[in-house]
């Protein structure tokens, strides 16, 4: 039983991320078309340079956030000893939403392909979380939890979704400075 929903978690987070893989190569795809189009004149406005520095800062942030909530990073930063499964749980999936939720206005800044890739990440990450612990038995020490995520983690072969939640970001970024 253990073992068929790792494979059907694994399998999920497989969709997901081959999902989201195929969204940015199809926008991608559609940019570059619309690229071939006229170009903007070199004369900005001061508002719209404004506008241009306010939306590479958000797409700076969100790629910090993408690296803040990615899990090993969350678990180095809360890895406190003596915590039992369920509260480290707790503590993990606590420090991802607050993260999340210090970085909610940058969706004003961001293209809606973006948020979503962040807000993916970040349901990812909670739903890898709370699977993990519903498997686990419940005596299970918060130290051997971290290590069973980590592990679960390095067992995907497509890599982490937040280094392709990166690239989307930075792509999107490089696209507003050219």
């Amino acid at each position: 039983m253990e073992t068929n929903l790792m494979i059907y978690l694994a399998v999920g987070l497989l969709i997901v991320i081959a999902g989201l893989y195929f969204y940015f190569y199809q926008k991608d795809k559609r940019a570059i078309a619309e690229d071939s189009g006229p170009k903007e004149k070199a004369s900005d406005t001061t508002a719209t340079a404004s506008s241009k520095q306010m939306k590479l800062a958000a797409y700076e942030r969100l790629v910090i956030l993408a690296e803040r909530i990615a899990l090993p990073n969350v678990i180095s930063r809360n890895n406190e000893p003596g915590l039992d499964k369920r509260s480290m749980q707790q503590l993990l999936t606590a420090a991802i939403k607050q993260e999340f939720d210090y970085n909610l206005s940058q969706q004003i800044y961001v293209s809606n392909e973006a948020w979503e890739a962040i807000r993916n990440l970040k349901e990812q990450n909670i739903h890898i979380i709370n699977q993990l612990a519903s498997i686990l038995p419940n005596e299970t020490s918060g130290l051997e939890f971290n290590k069973k995520i980590i592990e679960f983690i390095m067992s995907q072969p497509q890599g982490s979704m937040h280094t392709m939640v990166q690239e989307a970001l930075s792509f999107e970024a490089k696209k507003l400075i050219s």
